[in-house]
């Protein structure tokens, strides 16, 4: 997961969101484990995608496997079985989009203000594309 928390990382930086910084990173970090454990067939990788619109910064992981993720009960005594339930806690709009079969892709959401500058992250959510891709 560590590259894809520096890219989200880099471009969170070069896009000058400095507000919400560790949730998107704590996201990209679930999803794409998510995506590497449950979604990803042996051969084949995911593709991170981060959009940035009306003050607000997507995160989309795209993997070609099936099925639909689910968010877990929060088990304690689990090993795993919280990432949804981290994002869906943290992120402020999530989903799962089907794509051309095979695969999915689950979103998440940041609402981060007009510039993305501290302290404008918590101005409430922004509109955005549709949930389809």
């Amino acid at each position: 997961m560590r590259p894809a928390r520096e890219f989200a990382a880099e471009t969170l930086h070069a896009w000058g969101v400095t507000c919400r910084h560790d949730e998107v990173l704590l996201c990209v970090s679930e999803l794409a484990t998510n995506a590497l454990l449950h979604g990803v067939p042996p051969g084949r990788g995911y593709r991170l995608r981060m959009l940035r619109y009306e003050g607000t910064v997507r995160v989309e992981v795209h993997d070609s496997g099936g099925g639909r993720p689910r968010v877990g009960r929060g088990d304690r005594s689990a090993e795993g079985g919280r990432g949804l339930l981290l994002v869906a806690a943290v992120a402020d709009r999530w989903g799962i989009v089907a794509r051309v079969p095979p695969g999915k892709a689950v979103w998440c959401e940041f609402a981060v203000g007009a510039s993305g500058a501290a302290g404008e992250g918590e101005a409430g959510r922004a509109g955005g594309p549709p949930d389809g891709l």
